[in-house]
């Protein structure tokens, strides 16, 4: 007579046909199979811990014994519980701890606590003819499942970018064999040149902080039950100014250089990527003097109320806290109405803007060429520079108190003029 028993938990129910297939999976539907599902459980402290196993014969049977030993590193194996049959023999000291029903060879631990771990082997013995006997062994762990991790950042103020170090570190109540990971916007943080982690890996150092490591930080805490994550947290990291620039709302702009008709107004924004936000001032040059006009990122020129119809402006932009600032020099230049400069006279005047402080003895050399280069023909007006002076040569009569009284400067000053048709 044959047997097979692969049975649900706790029913008396035996599932004939799982078993077979059970078995031809196995590759053999002869003698005493015992199999597990997996030769490690992980349990949870204080619920309940079910050991399924599976066995099956083909061949007749008058007795079915069935027994559990528990061991311990380094000890020898304790004897649970045993049945022949549908008779249970339990040990006495876990008599309230360990249940079984027989046939079925599954065995429920309940509560399970930190003393039950250690490894669980169940032999079963098949009497008949002869005997067959078969075993298996699974080791069981315990553990307490993980509660929510905090995350805590030092300094709670914040750190500046190359000066400073920022300190995280995870926090669990609960839990046990805890592995740590750390998360920036959702992705593992590894070691690099300013990233350090503690042995257990539950702190994460940066040194020194830099604005690239700004962003959304989390630590995730698992071990074999259970896994959590904490809430974000975005450490305070103090950089810039970065990209400082400047912007209108009018106005033609090639370069540094922003042209404006006469009788607008052209607003003028200032800014730059900075934590916290920077402090502004705007700086006015005007004959070789510097001051500053305004505090704040917008500046307002109304083109009536500029003296000079080319005027260069700074705008300096300043982090108080990194103590770091940047600034960014444009040029204004005022024209008639309706006159808009084309874009090869902006790229033109940006290139003789680069000599703007040299010598005079330059500017007189730059001042001859582009007379004899041009020719006077008037295709374009040209740019002049001249003793720190940026003009057309239609508005030469600048210069005519203003030349050097040199025979040779005369002769070229008198010929500019009979060009443009000056009097």
């Amino acid at each position: 007579m044959g047997q097979d028993a692969f049975m649900d938990p706790f029913s008396n129910t035996v599932g004939v046909f799982q078993c077979k297939i059970y078995l031809l999976l196995l590759g053999a539907c002869s003698g005493l199979k015992v199999a597990v599902p997996s030769h490690t459980i992980h349990g949870i402290r204080g619920q309940a811990l079910y050991l399924p196993v599976h066995y099956g014969f083909h061949t007749p049977a008058s007795d079915i014994q069935i027994i559990w030993l528990f061991e311990r590193p380094h000890t020898m194996p304790k004897y649970l519980l045993g049945s022949v049959n549908k008779s249970v023999v339990p040990d006495l000291e876990y008599q309230h701890k360990f249940t079984m029903m027989p046939p079925n060879a599954s065995l429920l631990i309940n509560p399970l606590q930190f003393t039950d771990e250690g490894n669980y082997i169940v032999k079963v013995n098949i009497q008949g003819n002869g005997t067959l006997s078969a075993s298996q062994k699974i080791q069981v762990t315990v553990d307490d499942p993980v509660t929510k991790p905090v995350v805590q950042t030092q300094p709670l103020s914040g750190a500046v970018e190359y000066v400073g170090n920022m300190t995280l570190t995870c926090i669990v109540e609960g839990g046990t064999r805890l592995i740590y990971q750390w998360l920036k916007n959702g992705r593992p943080v590894h070691t690099t040149s300013t990233n350090s982690f503690s042995p257990q890996n539950n702190t994460l150092h940066i040194a020194p902080v830099t604005k690239e490591d700004i962003g959304n930080y989390s630590c995730l805490v698992k071990n074999p039950v259970s896994k959590m994550e904490s809430d974000i947290t975005m450490p305070i990291i103090y950089y810039g100014p970065y990209g400082l620039r400047v912007n209108s709302d009018k106005g033609l702009k090639v370069g540094e250089v922003f042209t404006v008709d006469i009788g607008e107004a052209i607003l003028f924004d200032c800014s730059a990527d900075s934590y916290p936000p920077n402090t502004y001032s705007w700086i006015r040059r005007t004959d070789n003097t510097t001051y500053v006009i305004k505090h704040g990122p917008h500046l307002e020129v109304a083109s009536e109320k500029v003296a000079q119809k080319t005027t260069d402006y700074v705008c300096c932009a300043y982090n108080n806290v990194t103590g770091r600032q940047d600034e960014t020099h444009f040029t204004v230049i005022i024209t008639s109405v309706g006159q808009k400069w084309n874009t090869g006279k902006l790229e033109h005047f940006q290139a003789m803007k680069m000599l703007w402080m040299t010598s005079e003895y330059m500017n007189l050399l730059l001042f001859q060429m582009l007379l004899v280069f041009l020719g006077c023909q008037g295709l374009f007006q040209p740019l002049i520079v001249y003793q720190d002076k940026i003009c057309t040569v239609q508005f030469m009569k600048l210069f005519s108190t203003s030349l050097p009284n040199s025979k040779t400067i005369q002769s070229e000053h008198s010929c500019a003029k009979q060009c443009i048709g000056v009097k």
